[in-house]
Order: structure tokens, then C-alpha cells, then sequence
């Protein structure tokens, strides 16, 4: 269907966007399966942002590889509306068991949402900015791109994630916030037999730390954990270990229980130093994660369109656990990161199992209802004059560079 600027109508507007959808089902597929056969991990998915760059010129739009000065992200835009939308693509895998969260289907449905709004974008007023954005299990792309300013020129930002089960509310999802750092002891190496009373061991520290956190996790508050594991703790049986390193990530539902929670895990690992004799250091690793802050509107409007697709959502709150960057999004621009089941699907997320169910049939629909979703939503944004206006209105109230400063720890 083709759509011209004097088009009005809504409901032809939103036929446009279900038959290109249904048009682009096989290439949107393909994409999937094929960004799931390539399995890169965290800030190395360059066949899969090749993938997603080479779909979007092939639509028309201005495609940026390596977008921000970022080696592993692309920029891909169209339309000269006052309305910007920014759609994410993620595709990175997990090491081991690959796309066991599935974020193929998150990089084809935001491909396929991007191409059904581009018949529709000069009617509705619409510039369609789609980032394919790196990194999201572990390193932050989002936050790296938004610390460039990609999201300086957006009124809102959308995304959709695929899970097992059932749909749920966009409103009912809680998520996360998290940070990761690094915890470094410094000792002193000695023959673990010879001479055992000369050392200071940074592995009986990591150890200790460890016991801590475990003592800790009984006063956590709710909706709030903590995990670790040492990552080098010595090479020898007989050599007291001079250097330990702890890898640790801390999570909270609540940014100040999260900033309070961290405070009391470097206790944890404070008092370790202190019982052997160890100096200790930490260090950031990845950006953090903030929680997601669902815009109001536009999760009502998603919430909608999915029952419009015939998947009904479940209004009952649940907590996921989980985190993403897309969080971080959600503190600087208004956000919707919705979700869309692998029907059939009971599998644990990042366990083979959801590898394999996301390039099951069930995931292919998925695929194809997201962007619908995603799309629809959009459009809803763009015509619906209330949400229109406080958009563009929030936009108009930032300050320059107001995106790029992003969750502080």
C-alpha cells in the first residue's frame, strides 16, 4: 500500500504497516536466523551489524556502520518528521550457549518495525531512526552510544525482547539495576609448605569475601541480589597466592537500594582485606544498568497493540530480575521496552534450551508480531495529539546533551 502525505485515514495507516510487516516475514526471518547462527558475543557481533546495515540500505534508508565510533553499531535513518523515533536492534550472543536470550529476534522485529513505518513516516510526521545497538549482556552499547549522543535527536526510544511463556504488561515487567566491577587483593607470594608463615594469601581473601557475601545475602532487601566468582585466585598448589581477582556484579529494583546494596558488598570485601592483610582495590567493568522507566503513554499504547495482534497481555506484576541497558534509555528519553512471547516456550533464559526455541518456528512469529507491535506503537505516538505533544514537549525541555550523561554508580 502506498501512502502519501494528504493520507489521513488511521486505520489505513495501520493497514500499511500489518502488510508491509506480513510482506517482509521471509526477509525478516532470514535475518533472524541467520544473526542467530553467527552467535557473536559483546562488542563483537560484526557479521550481525553487517546483517542489520545491509537490510536497512536495502530499504532506503542512510545507513552509518561503526555509528558513534562505535566499531560494532549502526545507524540507520529515514524521514524528515519533527518526530524521531529510535528503535534498538540488539544481536549480541552469550558466550558459551549463544542466543539463549534471544536478541535475533529483538534485531529482525526492530528491523521490521523500522521498514512498515517508512511507507507511513511522511504521514505521520515520523523520522524513523533505527540503532543497532552492541553489547547489551555484558559491556553497555547503549550507554556507550548514548554518552556519543544518539539519542540526542529522539522524542522516544522503543524496543521489544522475546521470553518464554506468556505476554505480560509492559507496566507489569520490573527490571534491574546493575553494576559490575572488579575486586583486585594484593599479598604476598611463599612456598605454601616452606615457608607458609611469610605469606599474605590473596586467595584465602577472595575466599573469605566470598563467605561474606553469602552471610550478607540473608539481609538483602527484596528484589535486590548479589553474585561473584574469582576469576584468578592462583596457579599452583604450592605457591601461597600473591593476587587474587573477584568478578562481582551487584542488582536492585530500587536505584538508592542499589547504590546502598553496593555499599555494603564492598564491606564484604573490605573486611576480607582486613582479616588477611591484603590491600584491596576495585574497579568499574561495564557501564551500569539502570531500571527501566516505562513511559506511561506509551506502554498503554503497547499494551494495546499487542492485544490488536492477538496476544493478550497478562496485567499481573512480575519481577524479572533481570537488567539492560535499554534502562539507562529509559532515565533520558521517554521508553517502552516490551517484551513478546516464544509461544510454547517454558525454557530458562540463557540456558540452550531458549537457544534453541529462538529460532523455533514460535520465534518467527515472534519476530514478525514485535514489529508489528513496535510499529504500531510508533504510529499511535505520532497521531495521537496528546502523546504527540508531551513527547515533543519533553524533548523541547532538555538540555543539550541531556542524553549523554547517563546512570551514575
Amino acid at each position: 500500500m502506498t501512502i502519501t502525505t494528504q493520507t489521513t485515514d488511521r486505520a489505513a495507516l495501520r493497514e500499511s504497516i500489518l502488510d508491509t510487516v506480513t510482506a517482509a516475514r521471509p526477509a525478516l526471518i532470514e535475518l533472524s536466523h541467520a544473526i542467530h547462527g553467527f552467535k557473536e558475543i559483546s562488542w563483537e557481533e560484526r557479521r550481525s551489524a553487517a546483517a542489520v546495515a545491509a537490510a536497512m540500505r536495502d530499504a532506503g534508508f542512510e545507513v552509518t556502520e561503526a555509528a558513534y565510533g562505535v566499531e560494532t553499531a549502526v545507524e540507520a535513518v529515514y524521514g524528515t518528521g519533527e518526530l524521531t523515533v529510535v528503535i534498538c536492534s540488539e544481536y549480541d550472543a552469550l558466550p558459551n550457549v549463544g542466543h539463549a536470550c534471544g536478541h535475533n529476534i529483538i534485531a529482525a522485529a526492530g528491523v521490521g518495525a523500522a521498514l512498515a513505518l517508512k511507507p507511513v513516516a511522511d504521514a505521520a510526521g515520523l523520522r524513523i531512526k533505527l540503532l543497532g545497538t552492541p553489547a547489551e549482556e555484558h559491556g553497555g552499547g547503549k550507554v556507550s552510544l548514548l554518552q556519543a549522543g544518539a539519542w540526542e535527536d529522539a522524542a522516544f526510544s522503543m524496543m521489544v525482547h522475546g521470553m518464554a511463556g506468556q505476554e505480560i504488561s509492559v507496566n507489569a515487567m520490573s527490571m534491574t539495576a546493575v553494576q559490575r566491577f572488579e575486586v583486585t587483593y594484593s599479598g604476598r607470594e611463599a612456598h605454601a609448605a616452606g615457608a607458609p608463615d611469610k605469606a599474605i594469601n590473596a586467595g584465602a581473601a577472595a575466599n573469605l569475601a566470598l563467605m561474606n557475601l553469602a552471610v550478607l545475602r540473608q539481609h538483602l532487601p527484596e528484589r535486590s541480589n548479589t553474585n561473584a566468582y574469582i576469576s584468578d585466585g592462583g596457579g599452583a598448589t604450592n605457591v601461597i597466592a600473591g593476587s587474587a581477582t573477584v568478578q562481582v556484579e551487584v542488582r536492585a529494583s530500587d536505584l538508592d537500594a542499589w547504590r546502598d546494596l553496593k555499599r555494603r558488598v564492598l564491606a564484604c570485601f573490605e573486611g576480607a582485606a582486613i582479616a588477611t592483610g591484603c590491600t584491596w582495590e576495585h574497579r568499574q567493568t561495564e557501564h551500569p544498568y539502570a531500571t527501566v522507566d516505562t513511559h506511561e503513554g506509551l506502554g498503554a499504547a503497547w499494551d494495546a497493540n499487542m492485544e490488536s495482534v492477538g496476544r493478550p497481555v497478562d496485567p499481573t506484576p512480575i519481577y524479572g530480575g533481570g537488567s539492560t541497558d535499554m534502562g539507562n534509555v529509559s532515565q533520558v528519553v521517554p521508553a517502552v521496552h516490551g517484551m513478546v512471547a516464544v509461544r510454547g516456550s517454558q525454557a530458562v533464559p540463557h540456558h540452550p534450551d531458549f537457544a534453541a526455541d529462538a529460532a523455533s518456528p514460535a520465534a518467527d512469529d515472534a519476530v514478525v508480531d514485535g514489529a508489528a507491535v513496535l510499529a504500531l506503537t510508533a504510529l499511535d505516538a505520532a497521531l495521537d495529539p496528546q502523546l504527540r505533544g508531551e513527547l515533543l514537549r519533553l524533548q523541547a525541555e532538555r538540555e543539550p546533551g541531556a542524553t549523554t550523561v547517563t546512570l551514575r554508580a
